[in-house]
């Protein structure tokens, strides 16, 4: 569970692209709002003025190539700011906060699919938040082939990473899907491929069987 989480809980919204991470995390943030919780919804890379400069030079496809571990110490870094600033003294409030990506895409990401040590990584990703970890993940599971469809006619076009070969996809899917088969008490795979409604169901059930129960108001 979370490491020094104080009286909040922490929720996060992991998978690969076009999964409808962004849809989600307005729909939990809004229910839970109805519910009478204080939350903070953010996201990675991102969420801190530091972190928007460093989301630019990461998803630019203006960067171009970037050594693997220059890329994966960048992503560190905007999480290190994240966690420092905004995740860990919203936590220490009792605040529920809901991000978009956290230390599982830098693993699946920058680990499977760039194919970096994945003890190595994950030991520089647990230094740089102090260990923080959710309460909950919820894995937004969809085929590689349907998400980057989806992702591209949702934006301007293809990032640096949405723009890797189809075959970088499916080991980011797997290396996430591994994950939750490794803690499932940790987490939630959910079939994403389905309208936003059903999904948030299956989000909304989790969190109301298992988990709001440890959030104190």
């Amino acid at each position: 569970m979370a490491s020094d989480s104080g009286a909040g809980f922490f929720l996060v919204l992991e998978g690969g692209e076009g999964g409808g991470k962004s849809t989600q995390a307005d729909l939990v943030v809004q229910w839970l709002r109805q519910q009478g919780r204080t939350v903070l919804q953010t996201r990675q890379p991102g969420g801190t003025p530091v972190g928007s400069r460093l989301r630019e030079i990461l998803l630019d496809p203006a960067t171009g190539a970037l050594d693997p571990r220059t890329e994966s110490l960048v992503y560190a870094a905007d999480k290190a700011e994240h966690v420092a600033t905004v995740i860990a003294p919203a936590l220490a409030r009792g605040e529920v906060v809901v991000c978009d990506r956290y230390v599982d895409s830098t693993l699946a990401y920058q680990g499977a699919g760039r194919a970096i040590d994945a003890t190595e990584l994950a030991r520089v990703a647990a230094w740089a938040t102090g260990d923080l970890r959710p309460h909950l993940t919820v894995v937004l599971d969809v085929d590689p082939e349907v998400g980057l469809v989806r992702a591209g006619r949702a934006g301007d076009g293809h990032d640096r990473i949405e723009a890797e070969p189809l075959e970088f996809h499916r080991r980011v899917r797997r290396h996430f899907l591994d994950l939750a088969a490794k803690r499932p008490d940790e987490y939630l795979v959910v079939d994403a491929d389905r309208e936003p409604g059903s999904v948030h169901a299956d989000i909304r059930a989790a969190l109301e069987s298992r988990l709001l129960t440890e959030v104190r108001p």
